[in-house]
């Protein structure tokens, strides 16, 4: 069964460094998101459409 080359540990610090901030990014844009248009609720009394 082929195996995969042997990666030395600058290579592995490289890519999981640049996973971390992969990540961070994501996280930033996911959770911190702000919406431009704000939604208002005005507290309109509503007639009951029960009878």
């Amino acid at each position: 069964m082929p195996q995969m080359a042997p990666l030395n540990w600058t290579s592995l610090y490289i890519m999981f460094s640049f996973m971390f901030v992969a990540m961070i990014i994501m996280h930033f844009y996911v959770f911190m998101y702000t919406p431009k248009t704000s939604i208002k609720f005005h507290k309109t009394p509503v007639p009951s459409w029960k009878w």
